[in-house]
């Protein structure tokens, strides 16, 4: 009896659908055009005039993320508009610490079966996270792994690259005693965390991403899903007019496992935790479970998702721009002799 013939659809890839899918993300990619721009979504790769920058001494500044298991909120709710802005968000945040202007992304989509619907949500919130940014979506892969994943599930990651003068790059060195500590906001939890999060909220004490939390003034879901803030447009405008020192981005480790990031030997960050108040979401986390404060401390950001380095002449004129920028912000401390770390004092 002859076999029957054996197609790569019917092992699980379906090629046609991934055409699909390019076609309708084409012109989505587009919008995100900026200049320099040489070829895009639907080569084999992109291609990029740095020279239309005008930079004289241009460095590429490049970082690479994930969106962590903040993806299984999207899986649950069946909301996938917005997961990609936070996969933006973690690289051009990671790049601006080096004082970068971010000028492309690329995105790698990778599930069990595609499904095209689902795909393109994707993509349109990774583009809103590319305009929010001021880059392009240059390129990126789709990739079908039969059997790989639990179905209607996936997993992104993202590639940032971004440009920055030589002499504009920031100096840890010039990092000194009584410089200021700046806070900025963010929108919750961003996408950090959420392993805990969904170990206290949804199985320890038992809510539903449905439910309607009063200290919330939103569903479990809603809040989870809200995305994590870019702050490339915010902090190049401050950075056009103040010296900022040092930039830390406040992911995974929280304050103390990111500050000291950009501090050179011999500088201690003391911050004081009355300058800020953290959104209602992490006294949940902390109170359904029980979790201590050096815990919430390197698993969150609790509610500062940027931190700035600037000198204590400056901490005004920051805090003035800030405030005609209607920005929520804290001056949380100041940088002193000692150990190089990060120590939260009351």
């Amino acid at each position: 009896m002859a076999r029957k013939r054996i197609t790569y659809k019917g092992a699980g890839v379906d090629i046609a659908a991934g055409d699909r899918l390019v076609r309708r993300i084409r012109g989505v990619a587009l919008k995100t055009a900026r200049p320099g721009l040489l070829a895009g979504v639907g080569g084999f790769s992109g291609l990029f005039d740095i020279k239309t920058l005008k930079y004289r001494h241009p460095v590429l500044v490049s970082s690479t993320d994930g969106v962590g298991t903040k993806l299984k909120i999207a899986f649950m709710t069946g909301v996938h508009e917005t997961i990609g802005i936070d996969l933006v968000a973690m690289g051009v945040n990671d790049v601006l610490t080096q004082g970068a202007e971010p000028i492309f992304f690329l995105d790698y989509f990778v599930c069990g079966k595609l499904d095209v619907g689902v795909a393109e949500k994707v993509i349109r919130g990774i583009a809103d996270g590319c305009m929010q940014a001021g880059c392009v979506l240059i390129g990126g892969e789709t990739a079908e792994h039969p059997g790989d994943f639990p179905g209607g599930e996936y997993d992104l990651a993202g590639f940032a690259v971004g440009v920055v003068e030589r002499d504009e790059i920031p100096d840890p060195k010039a990092i000194a005693p009584g410089d200021a500590l700046i806070g900025l906001a963010s929108s919750g939890l961003h996408s950090n965390g959420y392993s805990l999060a969904r170990k206290v909220l949804l199985e320890v004490e038992g809510l539903r991403l449905e439910d309607r939390i009063a200290e919330l003034g939103c569903t479990l879901g809603e809040e989870m899903l809200k995305p994590t803030r870019i702050y490339v447009k915010l902090v190049r405008a401050l950075r056009r007019d103040y010296h900022i020192k040092g930039m830390a981005h406040i992911t995974g480790g929280g304050i103390p496992g990111n500050l000291p990031r950009v501090l050179p030997e011999g500088r201690r960050a003391y911050i004081r935790r009355k300058s800020w108040t953290a959104p209602p979401i992490f006294e949940l986390i902390r109170r359904f479970g029980r979790v201590s404060q050096p815990e919430m401390d390197r698993t969150f950001n609790n509610g500062i998702g940027m931190i700035l380095v600037v000198a204590k002449d400056d901490a005004a004129g920051v805090e003035a721009a800030l405030k005609k920028m209607g920005e929520r912000y804290a001056i949380m401390g100041e940088i002193r002799k000692g150990v190089r770390g990060a120590q939260l004092v009351p």
